[in-house]
């Protein structure tokens, strides 16, 4: 497979491209459920993956209902998460291997996050990640977040080129969405969700993981 254009920078996502995050994400919340008595079907689970935070939020009082106690839930799910976090965060297959790829190469590269500013500095502090990263770009930084291609558009510009120059790295429909609608060469390197049809048309390929998207960037 070859790129439709030589791309001049590279922008990641960060939950379950950079990080395997998200499967911890989805252990603490099913833990917080059902300590509240209640069960969250997988299917609803990965349809809000890759939603910025207040869109997940919505789709969870449409699946609970407004009377559920979300603060107690959103409280106890943040305390799994974060000891899940703490125990058990590790690299996605290929990050460093990319990153020194891109290195050698001299292309930038930006994250473009629903995750707060302190998140992304935190998990990257924990693998010896920062300063390998030209921007970021994360919650509070643009107007409307995944699907909406807010975020990947906000990355370009701080790059300083143009969108259709730029490869984007997802793992989540939404994400995918945000990426392509900002006319990004999209790729996606699936984690929680499996590739649809729709995803195959809105990508220029979809990855098994990180190494083969290194294949792709030519020397």
């Amino acid at each position: 497979m070859v790129l439709p254009r030589p791309p001049r920078a590279v922008v990641f996502d960060m939950d379950g491209l950079l990080f395997d995050s998200e499967k911890l994400y989805r252990a603490g919340v099913v833990a917080a459920i059902a300590a509240h008595g209640r069960e969250l079907p997988d299917a609803f689970y990965t349809s809000v993956v890759g939603m910025s935070g207040e869109a997940i939020q919505n789709a969870f009082r449409s699946q609970l209902g407004d009377d559920f106690d979300f603060t107690s839930l959103w409280k106890m799910a943040g305390e799994h998460v974060n000891a899940l976090i703490d125990a058990e965060l590790r690299l996605k297959t290929g990050v460093i291997e990319l990153l020194d790829h891109l290195d050698a190469l001299k292309l930038p590269r930006a994250i473009a996050t629903s995750s707060r500013h302190q998140t992304v500095e935190r998990y990257l502090a924990s693998h010896d990640l920062r300063g390998r990263f030209d921007a970021v770009i994360a919650q509070g930084d643009y107007a409307r977040g995944k699907p909406f291609p807010d975020p990947y558009l906000k990355a370009a510009e701080r790059l300083g080129l143009a969108p259709e120059d730029c490869i984007a790295l997802e793992d989540s429909h939404h994400g995918v969405r945000a990426a392509a609608s900002a006319g990004m060469m999209t790729i996606m390197v699936p984690d929680l969700v499996a590739p649809s049809d729709e995803m195959e048309a809105l990508c220029v390929t979809i990855a098994r993981d990180l190494h083969v998207v290194r294949r792709l960037i030519p020397d």
